[in-house]
Parts: structure tokens; sequence; C-alpha cells
């Protein structure tokens, strides 16, 4: 187990408060709803609803009595990666963009089978996309993320949210709790259509993974080289990467696309995270399950 070994490492590094908490209960705390399985019958106090009397019990012992029911706590998380040859790109000097999806996968769905939950996924690029059914336990989320990581190449073809978010559409039925994690700088249209009808049936948190910064340095003060853009398939030129003017209008470009589409994604409803490396993936999860739960009461 490769991959969830890794993330399992990382959570025990990151055992503070917050982390614990989030591992032992917050995660449930999303869910919405009222259990459907029949548990007993108690008499009527003041404040029940009365939708939940049992009218036929009531008559036959001529005391108001209220149906309960057990919460159903088997729930399904779907993670919904975007797996277009962009994210076999380069996050920055030192972190994977492929290894980020793979792990934000991972936190999201170890927690989820903390909780004896089931784990489904769907990924895909422009040309084609898969779903993996639901189920549970590790050794079926290792699965999922190897499916992950293994769909992920330089060689694919280029990605395409709003195309795996379709599918998600017509493939999904069930109500689940949607992770969507993608490297799109924008909400494009189409990925908004196919995000409003999700939502209308799941719960929708968003992971964005940034691109590398072509003008960037290298830990060591030196201008990154050797730089491939993997969608366009060519060198990034030097001259580019020694230009400070052009710097800085990057910065601006960046800058400008993380705000449109976190006003972009607000207006739809959907909490959404930049994960920058593994160390903060962690923290960046429990603060969108925590805005997500508040943003629930709004």
């Amino acid at each position: 187990m490769a991959h969830l070994t890794r993330v399992k490492a990382r959570l025990s590094i990151h055992a503070h408060r917050k982390v614990r908490g989030l591992l032992e209960g917050e995660y449930a705390a999303i869910q919405i709803g009222r259990g459907i399985d029949f548990q007993d019958l108690r008499e009527y106090v003041r404040g029940d609803d009365v939708k939940d009397l049992d009218w036929k019990a009531s008559a036959r012992t001529r005391t108001l009595l209220i149906k309960r029911y057990v919460a159903e706590r088997r729930h399904t998380v779907l993670l919904c990666v975007s797996t277009g040859r962009s994210m076999a790109a380069m996050n920055d000097a030192q972190h994977s963009k492929r290894e980020l999806a793979v792990f934000i996968a991972g936190v999201m769905g170890y927690l989820a089978t903390r909780h004896k939950d089931m784990v489904a996924l769907v990924h895909g690029d422009a040309r084609s996309q898969h779903v993996r059914p639901p189920d549970t336990g590790e050794l079926h989320l290792e699965r999922l993320l190897a499916t992950v990581h293994d769909a992920i190449s330089p060689d694919g073809d280029p990605g395409d949210l709003a195309a795996v978010l379709q599918y998600a559409v017509r493939a999904i039925r069930r109500r689940t709790i949607l992770v969507v994690i993608s490297d799109e700088p924008d909400v494009s249209p189409d990925t908004a259509d196919a995000l409003r009808r999700l939502r209308a049936q799941h719960e929708v948190l968003f992971f964005t993974i940034g691109d590398l910064d072509p003008t960037a340095v290298s830990p060591g003060g030196a201008h990154l080289r050797d730089l491939v853009d993997v969608d366009a398939r060519s060198a990034v030129p030097d001259w580019l990467r020694d230009d400070r003017r052009l710097a800085e209008e990057y910065a601006a470009l960046v800058r400008a696309e993380e705000d449109g589409l976190r006003r972009g994604l607000e207006q739809l409803g959907v909490v959404h995270e930049r994960v920058h490396d593994n160390d903060s993936a962690i923290t960046a999860v429990f603060r969108l399950l925590e805005r997500h739960r508040h943003a629930r009461h709004r």
C-alpha cells in the first residue's frame, strides 16, 4: 500500500489537535439529513415533529407515540480527479502535481475509510472518462489511488474537467460527498453548468493544484532550467525566465486567476481550497471541511 502508507505517515506527523479532531469526528459533520432505519417508539413530548407520530400505535395504546430512527452512517465519498497530462507537470521545484493529487485523494479517502464509509472514483481527460464503483476498506482505497497515479502521464491526453464532471453527472446516481481535484485555473461555462447539476444532488468540495512558476528560482537561488510545457510539449525559452517584468506580470496573472476561480466557485456555492504541497494539504482539507460545514447553515 505505497500510496496510502505515505498518506498515513503525513497524518501521523501532523497529528496536532485539529487533525485529531478531524479524524475522530469533524468529517462526519459535513453530512446533513436524517436516518431512515426505524428503531423503536417512544412517548410524544412537546417540541417533537408531528410528522413522526405513529397514529396507529397511538390509537392502540391511547398514548401519543413517536417513531424513532437510527441515523444512516454509511456515506459515499466520490473522488473526482482530472487526470489529463497537465497533472504530470510540477507544482514547484520539489512537488509533482500528480503526487499532490494522489495525496489529497488519499487524505479524503482515508477519512472515509476511518468512518467505515465507501469510496468511489471518477477520473479522466478530454478523450475518455472512467468510474470505479464504491467499496470500503484500505485495500480498495489503495487501488483507487494507484489508478489515479497511473492515469496521469505526460504522454496522456489534455485535461478537461468539464468532461469529467459531466461524466459524473451521468454515471453517479447515489448521493455522495463529491471531492473534485483539478489543476484548471478557471471555471469554464461547461464546468459551471456541470457543478450546478452536481450540487443539486451531492455535497461538493473543490481542491485545485497550481502550476509551476516558470520565472521562479530553485531553492539554491538559481533559475530553474530545462523547463518543458507539458501541455504544449515544448521547452520554455530561457530568456523568458530572466525578465523581471515578465515575472511580475506572471505573478499578477496567477493572482487574478486565483481570485476569479474563487469568485466563480463561491457564486456556485462550492467551497474551495488551493493546495501547494503535502505539508499544507492536511491543513487545507481541515479548513475546507470546516468552511463547508458552516456554509450549509447560512
